[in-house]
């Protein structure tokens, strides 16, 4: 699934690829991607308009078209943006084509369809579909993060992953940085200590910095993430055999040495 690194990938995407630039065609290919907007209606709204900077905010995209209407992409777990030509070959799940000047062509990709895209007005549209995001991983500070995490009474890797929350956080990331951080994901987050969630908040902007250099996180030997799928995983860190569980529903991994639970 995409995470906050991809994402940030997929703005550098729409960035170096159509910022600038003047919407020529939208081409909708799949309607079923379309969420509370009609293929006209999107039509009508971006062809002929400029696409200015984007921005991310957790697992959402923003492509703005200056004073414009603002087209938010979201990519469930297998949505990606790219970019290539008009006449380059159509893929079976290019689900939206965005044709700019410059003869280049944006294309949402996605296999599944989970999520999808959004139109927005104005900023106070955009507000209201990202309402219910709490502030970007990225860019929280520690006293912020400790509020957000303080007052939860859930498990620590399930409050990590809750959007309201955090946005941003997803499955690996959040094993990834409790590991970094030698806690357990089944800590009550409300229970955590105040070095604890300075040492968690340290460990959460070091992992994303490094995921998002890498544009994904990475399955790197020395990273957690990197052996979460062998057939008998050992911790890079201590060589204990890592355990896998179930945390909110999501497949777990963490190491019992260096994540203890009484820790």
């Amino acid at each position: 699934m995409p995470e906050l690194p991809d994402v940030e990938g997929f703005r550098k995407v729409l960035e170096s690829c159509a910022k600038g630039r003047v919407v020529q065609r939208v081409d909708v290919r799949d309607a079923g991607v379309l969420r509370g907007v009609g293929v006209r209606r999107l039509r009508d709204a971006l062809e002929g308009r400029r696409f200015t900077a984007p921005q991310r905010h957790g697992k959402w995209l923003l492509a703005r078209t200056g004073d414009g209407p603002t087209l938010l992409l979201h990519f469930g777990m297998t949505g990606r943006l790219v970019c290539g030509r008009p006449d380059d070959a159509v893929e079976a799940h290019d689900r939206v084509l965005f044709t700019v000047s410059g003869h280049r062509q944006l294309r949402y990709r996605d296999q599944r369809k989970l999520q999808g895209l959004w139109l927005a007005d104005d900023d106070c549209d955009v507000a209201r579909l990202l309402g219910r995001q709490g502030p970007d991983a990225m860019a929280v500070d520690g006293k912020e993060f400790e509020a957000a995490l303080s007052s939860r009474r859930g498990r620590v890797k399930s409050v990590l992953m809750d959007q309201s929350v955090l946005a941003g956080l997803g499955n690996l990331l959040a094993d990834e940085i409790l590991w970094r951080a030698g806690l357990p994901p089944t800590r009550r987050a409300g229970d955590l200590t105040e070095a604890e969630l300075g040492r968690l908040h340290t460990h959460m902007r070091r992992t994303l910095r490094s995921a998002v250099t890498a544009g994904c996180v990475p399955p790197r030997d020395s990273w957690l993430t990197g052996h979460r799928d062998d057939p008998y995983p050992a911790c890079p860190r201590c060589g204990e055999t890592l355990r896998r569980s179930r945390v909110a529903g999501r497949g777990t991994v963490w190491c019992p040495r260096c994540q203890p639970d009484g820790s």
